[in-house]
Formats: structure tokens, sequence, C-alpha cells
């Protein structure tokens, strides 16, 4: 039985039976190491893999068609695509509808949307029959997401990698369960035991990024993946030289060399209502390419890893398959008593 104040698990999960996974475990969506590969093994083994359309065209060179193909080519099972909503410039938002369209007519049913308002995703999605679940970091943001429509929530917290939130998983949890709606525990899961423990907090999955990335299928540099094996979680630091917000990243050389905090003009601008805006588009532009250079070429180039504390349980550099069906068995084996004891 579970300890009080804590959920008995199940394999299944509302998230698992709106997804069509068998898994409740999901490989976020990351810039720019999400290329199909990574994503196919993980929705063959039974998780979700979330496609990244910048990475797919931008860093892996796929026409954003013909990499979803490719992905169906190795697995018929679900997969998703994770589209930024938020309003940077308009060429961007034309480009994010026309892959919502084809993802949609590629058969996609599941969608991440992030840093904005969801709502002509989730009415383009609900409209073929599907779901959108929308990253957020606090309560404020959950509460507008719902607004827009959203099925569920990816609940990011302050162990996650790249823009992380401010909330430990616990609090995170609790501040969203009167919602009413599925919540993905993103942050801080690097093992099976992290994945358990999550799902006994009230989650009904797990996002996990900075995991996938240490793997065979996963293309970043080998550089980036021995750094994630060899750092622990005192090792994350937060910089604001690649978006201006806080983003996790390991704490190289390099990065002690260049420092963490953005220079005063950018500063000030990122506080001006017009100007943030101004900011936030340069500051994207920007890091797209260090962050392609440093994490495909690797140390040759800009030591930039993006990670999160989930690497102190990260030891190996593994199969994308062998790490969901590990966790589905964990899953499995904490969940026997509970049905075990379940009236039939």
């Amino acid at each position: 039985m579970s300890s009080p104040g804590e959920t008995e698990l199940s394999t299944q999960t509302e998230f698992t039976r709106q997804a069509g996974v068998e898994v409740p475990l999901i490989c976020g969506a990351m810039y720019p190491c999400s290329n199909p590969e990574l994503v196919a093994a993980v929705s063959a083994a039974g998780g979700l893999g979330i496609v990244q359309p910048m990475s797919m065209i931008y860093a892996h060179g796929h026409e954003y068609r013909a990499g979803l193909r490719l992905i169906r080519r190795v697995t018929d099972r679900p997969i998703g695509v994770n589209i930024i909503v938020e309003k940077l410039v308009q060429a961007y938002e034309d480009r994010a509808r026309q892959w919502v369209e084809v993802a949609l007519e590629e058969g996609v049913r599941f969608f991440v949307t992030a840093l904005g308002n969801p709502r002509w995703v989730v009415d383009a999605v609900h409209a073929a029959g599907g779901h959108v679940y929308h990253d957020v970091t606090e309560r404020k943001w959950a509460l507008k997401a719902l607004d827009g429509g959203v099925d569920g929530l990816i609940c990011v917290n302050r162990r996650a990698g790249g823009h992380a939130g401010r909330e430990d998983p616990r609090a995170l949890v609790e501040s969203l369960a009167d919602l009413g709606k599925p919540l993905i525990c993103a942050g801080g899961i690097g093992s099976p035991d992290d994945f358990v423990g999550a799902l006994r907090l009230g989650y009904a999955g797990a996002q996990l990024g900075t995991r996938f990335i240490a793997t065979h299928e996963c293309r970043a540099h080998a550089d980036y993946k021995q750094a994630i094996v060899a750092a622990e979680a005192d090792d994350i630091v937060l910089t604001e030289k690649l978006s201006g917000v806080p983003v996790s990243i390991i704490n190289t050389p390099y990065v002690q060399k260049i420092g963490t905090k953005a220079g005063p003009l950018a500063r000030m601008m990122l506080r001006g209502r017009r100007t943030k805006h101004w900011m936030r588009a340069l500051y994207s532009v920007q890091s797209i390419w260090t962050l392609k250079r440093a994490n495909l070429r690797g140390a040759a180039y800009q030591e930039y890893f993006q990670a999160g504390k989930s690497v102190d349980g990260i030891h190996d550099i593994e199969r994308a398959g062998d790490i969901v069906r590990r966790f589905q068995d964990a899953l499995t084996r904490a969940s026997e008593p509970t049905r075990a004891a379940t009236p039939t």
C-alpha cells in the first residue's frame, strides 16, 4: 500500500489512455537533441516520443513531413509534436500552424504546447480527436492553459533541464491537484526509482529529457553524453546567457569562464514591456545557433550542455528502448501489491 499522502500506483493512467501509450513516460522535446531516431525508439518501446520541429528541420536536416514519415517507418505507435505558441515573429507563427496541420494529416494526435496561449492548437487538435498538454511552472500559468482548453499539464519543476521551474515536484503537484487534469512530472527523473516516486506523488506520468540525451539513438555529440554521465546534481547551474531567462546547464569550464549573467543592456531590455519581446526573439536566434553547434559538435565549439538535476541517476549511455522497458518494469513491480489488494 502507498504511504499516507501518496497515490496508489497503476501501470495505466489518464495520460496513457489519452495518449494511447503503454508506459506513462514521455521523451520531452529538446532542441537540438530530438532527432527522429530517438523519438521513434522511445515510442516503439511503449513510451511517447515528442517531435521538436525546429530540431527535426534545422538541427538534423529533415524536411518536416519526411521526418514524420521516417519515424513511422520505424514504429506505428503514437508520437507527439511540440509547438511553441509564444508570439515572437509572424513568420514563426505561420510556420507553427503549418506544422500542426501537417502533423494532423500524418496521424499525430498528441501535442505539447509551451510559452503562450495554446487555444489555436487546441481548437485544431480537438477537431481531429486529439489531445493537447501545456508546459507550466506554477499555478497561474496552469490556469491560463486551462482557459486555453488543454487536456493536461506538463509540470516543469526546479530540477528540470533547460527552462526549469521554481517549485519542487511535490509542491507543484499539490498546487495543481485540484484542477482535475492529468499532470506530468518534468524534471529530476533519471532513474526508475525517480519515476515511480513521481507517480506516487500523484502525477499521471513523467517527462524525461536529460536521461534520453545519454542514449545511443540520440545524435548529440559524445562529449555532451559523457558530460551528463559524469555530472552530479550540484554541477547543474542556471545561465541567463542563452535565452535571457535562467536555463539549467552543466557547469563546464567554458561556462565558468564566461559567467552566467546576462549583460546590463539585455537585462534592461528584458524588463521593458515592448523591448522584452525583441530581446527574446534575438536570444532565440542566438541560442538556436549556439546550442546546435555546442551540442552536436561538442567541446570543440562551446560547452553549453543543457541538463537537469536528474544527472544524479544517469550512469551509462544506453538504448532508449531499454530505458523505457526498465522504467516500465519498475512501475509494474511497484503496482503489483496495489493490484493484488484491489477486489475483482
